[in-house]
This record gives C-alpha cells, structure tokens and sequence, in this order.
C-alpha cells in the first residue's frame, strides 16, 4: 500500500466544531495554505492571511507517468523507459548504454519509506493518539544515508525502508529532523541496504524552463512513478510543515501523495531537489513544489558540523518597504539610499541589543536591499533579503549597515533562530500539563491549537489567542502563553465548568511567566484561597487546602496517572 489504511476521527469537545476526520496518506498542503504532498503524517494548513480564506482540495489518486510515451522525432530529447515511467536523457543519436546506465542509477536509488506514527494528544496531553501507518518516498546520498521529508517521519515510532525491485523492508535510524526546512536524515544499519546502490549525486539550482523528473511512490500503485515538468518559479516560499519561509521551486510535474521525500532530477541525472508539498485549489492545477539544493545542502553540512540539526538562522526583526518618497525623505534616506525600516525586534533575539525600531537596514553582509526588501539573485531575478540570513549557519556573524538619524552604523550581528511566543513545532517531545481541582492548565503552541480547533484553527480559535499567535513576541526565551485548556468537572470546580481555552494572566497577584511557573508558585502556595486571573477580567478562586485534596480523587475518575508531565516534576 502507498498510503495510511486507516483514519482517524476527531471527537467533539466541549461544544466545538467537529473535526473533519484526518486523511492520513493526504496531509493538508502549501504556500499560502495547500497540503504537504505527503503520504504520511497530516500536516498544518498553510496560514494564509486572514481575509483570504480559500478552499483547498485533496490531490488526485490517479499518479501520472502510466501513459506509454509517443515516439521522440529525430533531434529531440529520447524517454528511456525505466520501470514505472520514463528518465529523459539528453538527445544526440540512438540511446546508447552508458546513457541508461547514466539514469538508472540515480532511479534505483530512490526508495520507499514506511512509517508508523503514534502523535501526542494536545487535547488529552496525558494520552496519545492511535497509532497509524504511512508511506512516502526517500532516496540514497553519500555516507550511507536516506533523505526525506521532515513530515514523513514525524512522530514516528518506527521507520522501514525497501528499495526499488526489492521485497526487503530494512528498519532505518532517524539521525535528524529538520523541522523548518521540512527535510529528514537517516541511515541503515544492514550492510545489505547498501550494496549494488550508487547514491545520488546532487546538481545546482537550476533555471527557469529547466526540465525537472520527479521520482517517487505516490497514490495510484505500488511500483515506482516518474512525472515530468519544467522549473515555473524560483522565489522565497512557505514551508507549510515548517511555518517557516525558504528559497524554494515552484514545478508543473504532479506531486502526488506519497510523492513527498522523492527526489526531483534535471536531464542529466543529478538531483537539484525534494518533492515536498503541492498547491490545492479550484483554480491552480499541477502546482508542486521542491525543495532546492540550496536548503538540502544548508541541512546536511549543518548536521555534519554540529552532529545534530541547529536550524535556519533569522533576523529577529519585523520590518516595512520603504517604497514610498516621503517615508524616506521623512527618515533622513539620501536619494541614493535604498533600504527597510526596522518596525520591531523580537526581544530575545541578539539583534536586540544593537537594532532599533526605525532603524533603516541598508545592507546586509554588503549585499544592498532595495526599498521593497529585495536583493540581486541571479541575471534578472531578484528575491527577498531572508534569503541571504538563511544561507547562515545559527552562530555565525553577520554585517548589517544601518541608517539611523541620518548617520550609517554597521554592526556585527550574531544570528539565532526564532523563539515564538507560540511555539510551531515541539519536536517530538510530550505536550506539559497541570491539573489542579480538575483544571487542566496547558501551554498554547500550534499543534495545540490545531488538535482543538482543526486545520482551519486561524479562523476557529479565540481571537485573544490568535492576536498573540500572531503578533505577540516573547519577552523571554523561557515565556510562554498558559491557558485553563478545560476543567474536568467535579464538586469543588462548580461553576467554572465552561471556561475553555483561556489565558491565565496572574495567580495569587503574581504574573505568571510559564507553566513551571504556575506549577511552582501553586504546590508552594501557604495562602487560604487559590486565585486565578484569567483574561477577558475572569477570576478563579479555590480554597487551598480542599483544592489540592480534591485533585487526586478527580485524577483516578478520569484514569489520569498524574497531575502534571514529566517535564514539570523536575
């Protein structure tokens, strides 16, 4: 099977909408809000903007490449059939062997991954979910290792891979996880996995009009499957798995579910990328989408250097297009001059210490931004100025020249990655919780949101959540948003039973900073009453001592087996 067997329902919860039961081999898909193309996991929908809401559709089961292919005229590029679809090679004469040998290779490198995922239950942190099973595709590289999708190997408790031709299935490591850039390393330990295998080498990014191969095992049947298409766009683009922005390719091959993790190869056989999610919309057809060359190398030459995945580096800034010819003149900008403003920085980012709000940013390690926050790409492209703070490694150093009250400064910037208020992933560890007299206190993350709320959680959930989701920016790296997530009903909680999903702002007069906090200042608590502020000017007050007493017995009701996670015992 290509796909999940089965799939899981969503229960209703405290009066919510229903959720739409989850497609396990079609998670939902990309830039702007489609579905990753994957055959495995269900990921975030895309967060488009508010206001913009469109409906996305699931991708076609049928896979391209089954049509038997015309004959090629004289002088034009020659298909070499290769067991599933066709390998274009170069035209020149007849096909020789070293042709076929040249592609074959690079087709019998591609493999099949088999996952079985069991997800944290954010609803019921206590709990997980029922495990389930996917399938997506991978492919050979240097220093035996496999390359995938970051998605397809997602909260995963085993990983199987079978090569092309083989009725093996091999038990893989997960080595990393690149959740941004939604890309996996691993490797076998079976020296057989590897033998009569050439990894595949990679080629460079490549040009508008190029032609791409995509190769994978999507939907539609059990051997391998090639489509074809051309480069359409080469821009800044939203890794919907990663909440994250990156250099990436817009193809018009078919990408399929399933087809996620599989190598997309140019016509001389060379990889120049990772097929990885597809727009879904009623009025877009056969938009795929590839993870370039740039990015897979930014991840595997981090892990070599590191040993483990540090993630893409960011400007800790919100920024404005200084487009127009007042706005410049008012801050002091020489006619020559082209830049963006500073509008905020992220207060835990290092940038914090030398950028200001108004701060013009005219270069960045001497490469000039345009008003429109553009920088010179390749012969007549440009693209966005993130694009050079992404091909940083986390730690490294960075020139930025600021204009600020009409005088240039330039400073050395050492470059982190992003701390959000609300975190996007949590990467594989178990969500925290709180119970206390039946309220159940969590951290609010998007996996969280989702798990409450459903993919369509930008719409769905509170407003006050959604603001400070996103717009909100940590005051701390150790900050996060505490919310009364329900309050399992019992005697000692009557009349608090419909707070859902609300921002604990203090307890006892205390701001609260984080949920270890919260824990810390109520198991330490000596005072007569326990007080709860919440948001929207709510209070929740217990008596101490018939609080905590209450909590054990409300915890063996539900067959919860503690009153906090692990993480909040230590």
């Amino acid at each position: 099977m290509d796909d999940p067997s089965s799939t899981s329902k969503g229960k209703r919860k405290r009066g919510r909408k229903h959720k739409a039961a989850a497609d396990n081999h079609a998670p939902a898909s990309p830039v702007a809000a489609a579905a990753a193309a994957a055959a495995d996991n269900p990921a975030p929908a895309a967060a488009g903007r508010r206001g913009r809401k469109s409906r996305r559709h699931e991708a076609p089961a049928d896979a391209d490449g089954s049509r038997p292919p015309s004959p090629p005229r004289r002088g034009e590029a020659k298909p070499v059939a290769n067991g599933g679809g066709d390998a274009v090679v170069e035209a020149g004469g007849p096909v020789g062997w070293d042709e076929v040998a040249r592609v074959v290779p690079s087709m019998d490198a591609v493999v099949k991954v088999f996952c079985v995922h069991t997800e944290p239950n954010f609803s019921l942190p206590w709990q997980r979910k029922r495990q389930y099973s996917s399938s997506s595709s991978g492919f050979i590289i240097g220093g035996r290792r496999v390359l995938t999708n970051a998605h397809s190997v997602e909260h995963y408790t085993q990983v199987k891979l079978k090569k092309r031709g083989s009725d093996t299935k091999y038990l893989a490591t997960v080595l990393a996880i690149g959740t941004e850039c939604d890309i996996a390393l691993l490797t076998v330990d079976d020296d057989e996995f590897w033998e009569g295998v050439l990894p595949v080498e990679f080629g460079s990014l490549p040009a508008l009009q190029d032609a791409v191969t995509v190769v994978g095992y999507p939907i539609g049947g059990d051997t391998i499957s090639v489509t074809s298409g051309v480069v359409s766009r080469i821009e800044i683009l939203s890794y919907v798995h990663g909440s994250t922005e990156l250099l990436g390719l817009q193809i018009d091959a078919a990408i399929n579910s399933g087809n996620s993790g599989g190598p997309a190869f140019n016509d001389r056989g060379k990889c120049v990328g990772i097929a990885f999610q597809s727009l879904k919309h009623e009025d877009a057809e056969n938009i795929g989408y590839v993870i370039p060359t740039p990015v897979i190398m930014h991840f595997i030459q981090d892990y070599e250097k590191s040993g483990e995945y540090t993630g893409f580096p960011i400007l800790g800034i919100e920024w404005q297009k200084m487009e127009n010819p007042d706005l410049r003149k008012a801050m002091g900008m020489k006619p020559d001059q082209k830049g963006v403003r500073v509008r905020r920085v992220e207060p835990t980012a290092p940038e914090s210490g030398c950028l200001q709000p108004s701060d013009i940013i005219l270069s960045f390690d001497g490469i000039d931004i345009a008003n429109d926050g553009t920088v010179p790409f390749r012969h007549g492209e440009r693209i966005g100025f993130s694009y050079l703070v992404s091909q940083k490694y986390t730690g490294e150093k960075a020139l930025v020249k600021v204009l600020r009250n009409s005088k240039v400064h330039e400073f050395k910037i050492k470059l982190a990655t992003h701390k959000r208020l609300v975190a996007a992933h949590v990467k594989g560890r178990p969500p925290s919780y709180y119970i206390v007299a039946g309220f159940v206190f969590a951290a609010v993350s998007v996996p969280y949101l989702r798990s409450e709320y459903g993919k369509d959680y930008e719409y769905d959930a509170p407003v006050k959540l959604l603001v400070k989701h996103l717009h909100a920016m940590a005051q701390s790296p150790d900050e996060q948003l505490v919310v009364v997530s329900q309050v399992l009903v019992a005697d000692i909680n009557i009349g608090y039973e419909e707070i859902v999903n609300t921002q604990v702002l203090a307890f006892n007069g205390q701001p609260v900073k984080n949920l270890k906090n919260l824990v810390s200042m109520v198991e330490n608590c000596k005072d007569e009453f326990l007080k709860f502020d919440l948001e929207y000017d709510q209070i929740v007050v217990l008596e101490t001592k018939t609080a905590k007493a209450a909590t054990q017995d409300i915890l063996t009701t539900h067959c919860i087996p503690s009153a906090m996670s692990d993480d909040l015992k230590t």
